[in-house]
């Protein structure tokens, strides 16, 4: 959700909950600061009149579907109001055991390394307010561990916010085997964290499939869209799943390359047997499935592919697809 359309929500349920009497369109339009700059007091222009109401309702839909309560009261005169009552909008109670207390707790401090430390360390002050106890310690299960999530990469935010407004994106993805990015346009399902990773799962609306995508390789800003969904999202995405098979975690085959000494460590803890060539080099058997190639393609010249066939012939290809373009 934009920054200004959340301040224009929040001033208008503040509006709503803090009258004692139904407000017309006309004194909201002239009482929001946002409804003021858009559109002005009332000017008796239809086309602004019309602009206004369209905005109107909409954000006044936002509200009820985010739970506040709105009321439409009409007077005596004919005239239409609208309030939220506090009572009506009155959260009950949070009552928590040690154990969801605890987890509320360890959640907010994972996320202390990311951009949204602040979000969760406010979310965490609000439920102690209403009730979290402060005596209970997260880490009692855990001893000194510390659990956290580093988050460097500047498309997890924006993708969070998305995948939180259900709002399509669209970004700039580089893949292993391409030499420059192309622009994805992407209906974002879920994000996740797997081997030091970040990963996007979503629905790619140029190839109309499933795709998941690795942060790192999203180049330049993150735009999201106005616009529904254009695909049902799944019950359950397997970013992990999705991702093991495209690194070949499921493979039931072995491939034999050549790695050059002191470089590519993922590969070497993938491997099933090492031996040293000399040289500077050694030699690695590791898992063999789909997706295998374009993981070989970022070692560069650090790797050779011995067999299979196949395989050797597939990274041969992705190589020179870079190098000519």
């Amino acid at each position: 959700m934009a920054i200004a359309k959340a301040e224009r929500l929040m001033n208008l349920a503040l509006c709503l909950l803090g009258t004692r009497r139904p407000l017309s369109k006309r004194e909201l339009r002239e009482s929001i600061e946002a409804y003021v700059e858009a559109f002005g007091p009332e000017q008796g222009a239809t086309g602004s009149d019309d602009a206004f109401n369209r905005m109107f309702e909409r954000d006044k839909d936002d509200l009820r579907e985010l739970g506040l309560v709105i009321e439409t009261v009409e007077s005596v005169d004919g005239e239409v109001g609208y309030l939220a009552r506090r009572d009506s909008n009155r959260l009950p109670p949070i009552t928590l055991d040690a154990e969801e207390a605890a987890a509320l707790g360890l959640a907010a401090k994972v996320w202390q390394q990311a951009r949204l430390a602040g979000a969760a360390s406010g979310a965490l002050q609000k439920l102690r307010a209403a009730g979290l106890p402060e005596e209970v310690d997260p880490y009692a299960e855990h001893g000194a561990l510390e659990p956290r999530i580093p988050v460097h990469e500047a498309a997890f935010e924006p993708l969070m916010l998305a995948l939180r407004d259900r709002r399509p994106v669209v970004f700039d993805y580089r893949k292993a085997s391409a030499a420059r990015p192309e622009t994805r346009h992407v209906e974002p399902w879920a994000l996740e964290c797997w081997r030091g990773h970040w990963y996007l799962a979503g629905f790619d609306r140029d190839r109309q499939a499933e795709r998941v995508f690795r942060l790192s390789r999203i180049t330049g800003k993150v735009r999201s869209r106005a616009g529904r969904f254009t695909a049902p999202v799944p019950d359950v995405v397997t970013v992990r799943e999705t991702v093991a098979h495209w690194a070949g975690e499921t493979a039931d085959r072995s491939a034999r390359i050549r790695l050059r000494a002191g470089a590519g460590y993922p590969l070497r803890a993938k491997a099933t047997a090492v031996r040293e060539l000399g040289d500077g080099w050694d030699e690695l058997e590791i898992p063999y499935g789909h997706g295998l190639d374009a993981w070989l393609v970022e070692f560069g010249p650090d790797v050779v592919v011995l067999e299979p066939a196949e395989l050797r012939a597939d990274v041969v290809d992705r190589l020179r697809a870079v190098a000519e373009g």
